[in-house]
């Protein structure tokens, strides 16, 4: 037989708890940590005041053209290695309508800036850097290439380390040097709570200006102590450099306002294009080539117009 319930149990209702109540809501992920959210309503509402944490969420698309040579391909890989921050991504058509590809492309990496090596006639290359989507934009010509690979050097530093980086005095000279400057800062700069990032700094980009044109170095902070004797904070007479590599020079050529486009900020009056200096080149050859022809028609003409006496011993041998 099946018991009946008692009229006192079946009269109490019992009070079920919410989900909503039972389980917390969950905190909010940074770069730093869990954060509160007591903390988020708080940063949301105080909109007036400025964040005592500043976060560089600056990262750079590296591309490069088409038919681009192993020099020029390995020295874009050293660029790679050398910011943690960079995104690379397939080869891009060189065509006219590049530059809206370049932007699209960025905007899907959800980068903020770009550094496209272009490669003509294997044997010039030239490398846009772009701030996107606003710009400016900066066309370079780069010369006197040497990789690590070629190089050989001693220096040495940890792979996604933090670099200082270093200005000669010439970068505020002129307006433009100062943009150039500030696009340089910004974009081989890596951000401090990135994730590929070391967050300790041993070495130096180094950028200085000479005949107007940006020469690049890397070199690494060394130290000489021992675990026992370590160095004391501020003893820079006892740090030394040792390069590392990659080298290279940027010849700009002209800045743009906008992103691989825009009106004309500044175009450089000293640029001179591989192209005409190659048909210089030539010209001298040729000019040297001319030179021997005249010479040999003006020796016939001397020899015809200046006949030899004839010798009178010439037949003495002949009987």
């Amino acid at each position: 037989m099946v018991k009946k319930r008692k009229r006192s149990e079946s009269g109490q209702v019992v009070a079920h708890p919410k989900k909503e109540d039972a389980a917390s809501e969950r905190p909010v992920r940074t770069l730093l940590g869990w954060k509160d959210k007591s903390q988020v309503t708080d940063e949301v509402e105080d909109n007036n005041v400025a964040s005592p944490i500043f976060r560089n969420k600056e990262k750079v698309l590296v591309t490069c053209s088409r038919r681009i040579s192993y020099r020029y391909r390995h020295l874009m890989l050293n660029l790679v290695s050398l910011l943690p921050h960079c995104k690379k991504d397939n080869k891009i058509e060189s065509k006219e309508t590049k530059g809206a590809t370049l932007n699209e492309l960025v905007e899907l990496k959800s980068c903020s800036s770009c550094l496209f090596f272009e490669c003509r006639k294997a044997k010039d290359l030239y490398l846009w850097m772009a701030k996107c989507p606003s710009g400016p934009f900066v066309k370079f010509l780069v010369s006197a290439v040497h990789t690590m690979e070629e190089l050989k050097l001693t220096g040495n530093h940890l792979k996604g380390s933090r670099p200082l980086l270093t200005f000669s005095a010439n970068f505020e000279k002129d307006a433009h040097w100062k943009l150039l400057k500030e696009m340089l800062l910004q974009i081989f700069e890596v951000p401090k709570d990135h994730r590929k990032a070391k967050p300790f700094h041993d070495h130096v980009f180094v950028f200085s200006i000479a005949d107007d044109h940006i020469w690049f170095r890397n070199y690494q902070i060394s130290t000489h102590h021992n675990e026992s004797d370590k160095l004391p904070r501020g003893g820079l007479d006892k740090m030394t450099l040792i390069e590392v590599g990659s080298r290279f020079c940027l010849n700009p050529i002209k800045i743009f306002g906008g992103s691989f486009g825009g009106p004309t900020l500044y175009e450089n009056p000293f640029y001179v294009s591989p192209n005409q200096v190659r048909a210089l080149e030539k010209k001298k050859k040729s000019g040297k080539f001319a030179k021997k022809v005249k010479a040999k028609t003006r020796r016939k003409m001397h020899e015809m117009s200046n006949p030899l006496e004839p010798d009178e011993f010439a037949d003495m041998w002949k009987d």
